[in-house]
């Protein structure tokens, strides 16, 4: 069991911030100054961990660590006090020791302990270590290389301190730094327009329409700190939807007295674009509505950054084009559409063939680009008016709501699986690539995105199984396959 002495001992060392940290210069200074000044092969500054020396600083070692069990410096540490062994074959102590009885080959050995700064909360100066020599040949230490010796801990013992000082003061800094911040934060509090930061605030008199700002919502705006602006001018700043929006929010409020809170665009005085929030309520003076009060905030940086996080949830990584959630929201809302309007859609799914062998035979950086050039043919200039999305592996979905397209889709078809059909180099390799599609009608008993995507799945394995590289329409059964020099190809399929 490991006393509370140790276990304080333990505490202190994490405490110096100094296990498992690159090299210093001032400790390999003094591990060097006392490998050359007592005459031995190695020097060391070792730290004594709960199961293991560490070396924070080394000369003529090459290894970092040693097990604790083995460490000569575990004795001088738990002892508190100089350790001297002027040849360890003949201490019963050290005698059958790894270190002695192979590499490094101690012979001699002579280590001061380095101990912990004062505080507070550790009143007693515990060994951390010890600054030590060592030497593969049996040696008598004098009492001028013991003061040396000593002396060189002492300053290591001083580094520490400094150490202990430097963190003090930073502790004290940030402690101090945050009761500043919070004194800061409580004045901002005081203010409504403080609440956030790039807040302001106003208020809008309802007898006049005027408005009140400070000047932070001036500088928001863009425009030099005033006496405010007529609500007819504050509201030219917002486009017209965002007009439109604002202009209800306050009429609600002023009819209900219900506060709002909204986002929309804005822009500046200088034509810059800017994501606004307003927030705003009814101020009641002796029982009447007075006027509205607020806050503004300008939220551009925090929008841009939610735009940009959903724009990468809504993209595949590997190929940068839609990912099956964005799919799944973009299909949904053009069936409705389509319905509404009362026009045809189709939907196209797309199965790369022989890509596990592909994958196999080159490795998964061709199987990726692969990929990526598949996607990039399903952004070709003739598809600008069509949806594309990677679903997951090797398989991607067409949505199709071009009407001119939609008056000959086998046509559609066949152009897709000759650019399919067009092989890919990568690294010095040529890799054969086709596709095989299954497409699908929206309408009739198809009226969801569920049903299309089932519909399609079943054309496009009933195509897999007559032939990889060609295409089927859902409730049709002609084959279609790619154009052989210009002549499209068609074939029944036998059900």
């Amino acid at each position: 069991m490991v006393g509370d002495t140790e276990l304080a001992r333990l505490a202190a060392l994490e405490g110096l911030g100094l296990l498992d940290t690159p090299a210093e210069p001032e400790f390999d200074m003094i591990a060097e100054l006392a490998q050359r000044l007592l005459g031995t092969k190695i020097g060391l500054l070792s730290l004594v961990d709960r199961d293991r020396q560490w070396f924070k600083a080394k000369i003529g070692l090459a290894v970092s660590q040693t097990p604790r069990e083995t460490a000569f410096c575990a004795h001088a540490v738990e002892a508190d006090d100089v350790l001297i062994v002027p040849d360890a074959t003949l201490d019963s102590r050290f005698a059958h020791n790894p270190l002695v009885t192979g590499a490094p080959n101690i012979r001699f050995y002579a280590g001061v302990p380095v101990r912990a700064p004062q505080t507070e909360v550790m009143p007693d100066r515990l060994p951390m270590g010890t600054l030590c020599v060592i030497d593969d040949q049996p040696r008598d230490l004098s009492a001028e290389d013991l003061k040396i010796l000593t002396g060189l801990a002492l300053l290591v013992e001083k580094l520490f301190d400094a150490r202990s000082a430097a963190a003090a003061a930073q502790q004290l800094a940030e402690e101090r730094a945050a009761h500043l911040q919070m004194l800061d934060r409580k004045n901002r509090q005081l203010r409504q327009a403080e609440r956030m930061a790039n807040i302001g605030s106003w208020r809008l008199t309802l007898a006049d329409n005027r408005t009140e700002w400070s000047e932070q919502t001036y500088a928001i705006h863009g425009v030099p700190a005033g006496c405010g602006e007529p609500l007819e001018s504050a509201l030219e700043f917002y486009p017209p939807k965002a007009r439109k929006l604002i202009t209800g929010a306050l009429e609600r409020t002023m009819a209900t007295g219900e506060p709002f809170d909204v986002e929309t665009d804005f822009t500046t005085a200088q034509g810059e674009y800017r994501r606004v929030r307003s927030m705003g309520e009814l101020e009641i003076v002796q029982g009447k509505p007075a006027a509205l009060i607020g806050v503004f905030q300008d939220i551009t940086s925090r929008y841009m950054l939610e735009q940009a996080l959903r724009h990468a949830a809504h993209t595949d990584e590997l190929t940068r084009i839609a990912s099956r959630g964005s799919f799944n929201e973009y299909v949904d809302e053009k069936i409705k559409a389509t319905t509404r309007a009362g026009e045809r859609c189709a939907l196209l799914l797309i199965d790369l063939d022989h890509f596990k062998a592909i994958n196999d035979e080159f490795g998964h950086q061709a199987g990726d680009e692969l990929l990526r050039v598949a996607a990039s043919r399903l952004k070709a200039d003739y598809l600008d008016k069509c949806f594309a999305a990677r679903l997951g592996g090797d398989e991607f979905v067409l949505l199709v709501p071009d009407q001119t397209i939609l008056n000959n889709l086998p046509a559609l078809l066949r152009r897709l699986l000759g650019d399919f059909k067009r092989p890919v180099s990568f690294n010095g390799n040529v890799l054969n690539m086709s596709a095989t599609i299954g497409a699908s009608w929206l309408g009739g008993d198809v009226t969801d995105r569920g049903q299309l995507l089932r519909n399609a799945d079943i054309a496009l394995y009933a195509a897999k199984r007559e032939q990889r590289g060609s295409a089927l329409i859902a409730g049709n059964d002609t084959l279609i396959v790619a154009e052989e020099k210009g002549a499209a190809t068609l074939r029944l399929v036998s059900r």
